[in-house]
C-alpha cells in the first residue's frame, strides 16, 4: 500500500514540486494538500495546480486523521500550527521549513517526545553529504599548526526571506562543534582589523532564481580547501523530503535528521 502523504505549504514552489514528484511515485499517495484557511486557491485540485493534471485532492486547510506522514515545506508562521496538529493527531512529520526562530525550534524538539519528527535545514542528499565532508575536514584541521580560517558563502534566489540560510548556519554549527569557534560575523566592511581565528564568517548572496549553493572555505597559510555543493533545480530538495517521509513513516517518537535517512 502506498504511504498516505500530506503536504503543508502545498501551493508554494516546493509544495507543488512535492505534489508533482510524489504523484509519479508508486510508493506514495498524496491525500492532503494543505494551505492556510484564507488561501485564494482553496478547492483547486492539487495536481492541476502542480501541472501534472487532476489527482482528486483539493487544496484544503484541513488535516485528515489517517495520514501516514506529513511534509512541512511552508513558511515559519505555518510551522507552529502543523507541528501542534500533527502532535495532536499522532502523525509523523518532516519539517523542511527554514528560518525558524529559537522558540519554534524548541517546540519541534518538545513535540518529538510524542511523535517522530525529521527536521533538517536542507533536504538535499548532496548537501547532507557535504556536511559530513565538512565535519571530517574540521576534525583534520582542528589542530593545524597555522590555524584554519572558516568562511561560508551561500547563494539563493531573490525571493528567499532569511539570511544566512538555515543550511549555511548548520554547516557553521557542525564545524564550530569540532573546531570550537565561538564568534560569527555576517559580511565585513570598514576596517574590522585582522581576522581572528575564533570566528566563522557568513556571506549571503541573493541572485535571480538560484535554487541554492554553498561553499565552505577552510583557509590555511599557503593553501585552501573548499567544499562546494550546488543545486541546479529544486527537485533535489523535493526528492530528499520524499525520501525522508518514506524513512519516517512508522518510526517511534523521536527527533531524526537526514543523517538517519543516509544511514549514518
Amino acid at each position: 500500500m502506498p504511504l498516505k502523504l500530506g503536504i503543508n505549504g502545498a501551493a508554494g514552489r516546493m509544495g507543488q514540486r512535492l505534489i508533482a514528484l510524489a504523484s509519479a511515485d508508486p510508493e506514495l499517495s498524496v491525500v492532503a494538500a494543505i494551505e492556510h484557511a484564507s488561501h485564494s486557491k482553496l478547492g483547486t485540485d492539487a495536481g492541476t495546480m502542480a501541472g501534472v493534471g487532476p489527482i482528486g485532492v483539493p487544496l484544503s486547510a484541513g488535516l485528515p486523521k489517517d495520514l501516514d506522514v506529513v511534509i512541512d515545506f511552508s513558511v515559519p508562521q505555518a510551522t507552529d500550527s502543523i507541528v501542534a496538529r500533527c502532535l495532536e493527531q499522532k502523525i509523523p512529520l518532516v519539517v523542511a521549513t527554514t528560518g525558524l526562530e529559537p522558540e519554534q525550534q524548541e517546540k519541534i524538539r518538545a513535540a518529538a517526545g510524542g511523535i517522530p519528527i525529521l527536521w533538517a535545514p536542507s533536504m538535499s542528499l548532496a548537501v547532507n553529504l557535504a556536511m559530513q565532508l565538512s565535519e571530517s575536514a574540521a576534525k583534520a584541521l582542528k589542530d593545524h599548526p597555522g590555524g584554519a580560517d572558516v568562511e561560508i558563502i551561500e547563494r539563493h534566489h531573490r525571493f528567499k526571506e532569511d539570511a544566512p540560510s538555515g543550511t549555511a548556519l548548520k554547516f557553521g554549527e557542525i564545524i564550530a562543534g569540532v573546531m570550537g569557534q565561538k564568534d560569527v560575523v555576517h559580511g565585513r566592511s570598514g576596517r574590522p582589523g585582522q581576522r581572528p581565528h575564533g570566528e566563522i564568517g557568513y556571506h549571503a548572496l541573493r541572485t535571480g532564481d538560484n535554487p541554492g549553493e554553498h561553499t565552505i572555505v577552510f583557509g590555511l597559510l599557503g593553501e585552501t580547501l573548499e567544499i562546494t555543493v550546488k543545486a541546479t533545480n529544486r527537485d533535489c530538495y523535493a526528492h530528499g523530503a520524499l525520501a525522508a517521509a518514506k524513512f519516517l513513516a512508522g518510526k517511534p517518537a523521536g527527533l531524526y535528521t537526514m543523517k538517519d535517512v543516509l544511514g549514518n
